[in-house]
């Protein structure tokens, strides 16, 4: 696996204190979104839609030091948006790590060769490069010809200097089995630290709805492609075995938002990193005010499809740390990708989705003209 064993054990001993003091919801990774402005377009992200108003704000290096300060997760993951279009980004990172955080600088790789210079090697630090296959899926999924190229480029070049350096590759409904495991054959010979996977976001803004993956397409493919990689014990993945084990459809976890908690330009995100229903002002105020049990799958529409690591890596570390002999048993016989898959958790009873991601545009803008003009705030009407 690509996961360091002092960030294993620190994180395990953090999970192990919050199960010894009955805590039912911690913060494991803090998802970071300090500016939505990207160089791309990709057509499964959409973020780069919002008014130029809202994309040009940024969370300060205060701000963001605020962000784990009030969370307390062990693990920061930085993305976006392009993190490297932030310019106090470094000084951010170096913030993190004189906390003993572990930071996943997340990055289209198109700057890096730019901006690496700024950056220093340690032990805790990891480049996450964005990799949605080999060339031909990678440039169709990010809407632009030769960023494949740049981005393999952007690994050797931070490997050359003693980085740390995984990849994050996100997967949708067109996606070859074969095809994805010779890529992950590929990106094995260049001396990767860790891959992160994970079935495609349904964004509720992304332009393009028609290639995310239903939740059975995502135990076929993500099964077809663990087959041919020895249950995924070939590749060095930077996410837990149980993880995987319930992307092939082995197991049937109810979703941990709390555990990714993420906090934006617009404040912390109602009540996951792929819906933003609402925002909170404070860490404390997203876990007390946030109405957990109106989502996730089988409570409510827009979570039904959903498999994503940020809902369920913290339900699959909570299963491991329940069920340790389980999780050694399949690490070391791999992830099983025949028979049948376990029962899913029925939807009938799931309420419709709201459609309502538009009301904190809203509120945002409103903010900014008012501190830009000075004026008494006119807030929208809800």
């Amino acid at each position: 696996m690509g996961i360091p064993l002092l960030q294993a054990a620190r994180i395990g001993a953090y999970v192990l204190r919050q199960h010894l003091v009955g805590r039912k919801r911690y913060p494991l990774v803090l998802m970071l979104e300090p500016l939505f402005r990207c160089n791309l377009a990709c057509a499964g992200c959409g973020k780069i839609d919002y008014p130029d108003e809202i994309l040009n704000q940024r969370l300060s290096y205060d701000e963001c030091m605020e962000a784990i300060d009030e969370c307390g997760a062990p693990v920061v993951s930085v993305a976006g948006g392009e993190p490297l279009l932030h310019r106090e980004m470094p000084q951010i990172v170096k913030g993190f790590l004189a906390r003993k955080k572990f930071v996943i600088l997340c990055t289209n790789a198109l700057l890096l060769a730019k901006k690496i210079d700024d950056f220093q090697p340690h032990p805790s630090f990891t480049w996450s490069i964005h990799l949605d296959g080999n060339q031909a899926m990678h440039d169709k999924s990010v809407c632009q010809g030769g960023v494949y190229d740049k981005a393999v480029e952007a690994i050797r070049l931070a490997k050359s200097k003693g980085f740390r350096v995984s990849i994050n590759c996100t997967l949708f409904n067109d996606a070859d089995p074969a095809a994805v495991a010779a890529f992950f054959d590929d990106m094995k010979t260049l001396g990767l630290d860790g891959i992160t996977v994970s079935p495609g976001y349904a964004y509720e803004r992304a332009p393009d709805q028609q290639h995310f993956l239903n939740r059975t397409k995502t135990k076929e493919l993500f099964r077809g492609v663990l087959a041919r990689g020895r249950g995924g014990r070939k590749w060095p993945f930077s996410q837990s075995i149980m993880f995987l084990n319930f992307l092939a459809g082995n197991e049937a976890y109810h979703c941990t938002p709390w555990g990714n908690p993420t906090r934006t330009v617009f404040g912390w995100q109602k009540p996951c990193y792929l819906l933003g229903e609402g925002y909170a002002k404070t860490f404390r105020e997203l876990m007390e005010d946030t109405e957990w049990d109106k989502y996730g799958v089988g409570n409510y529409e827009k979570c039904a499809d959903c498999m994503v690591h940020s809902g369920f890596e913290a339900s699959a570390v909570k299963d491991m740390m329940r069920h340790p002999v389980k999780a050694a048993a399949i690490a070391l016989r791999g992830v099983r990708t025949d028979g049948p898959m376990a029962k899913d958790i029925p939807i009938d009873r799931q309420r419709p989705a709201e459609f309502v991601f538009s009301r904190h545009v809203e509120h945002k803008l409103a903010e900014i003209r008012t501190a830009e003009s000075g004026s008494k705030p006119a807030v929208p009407a809800e």
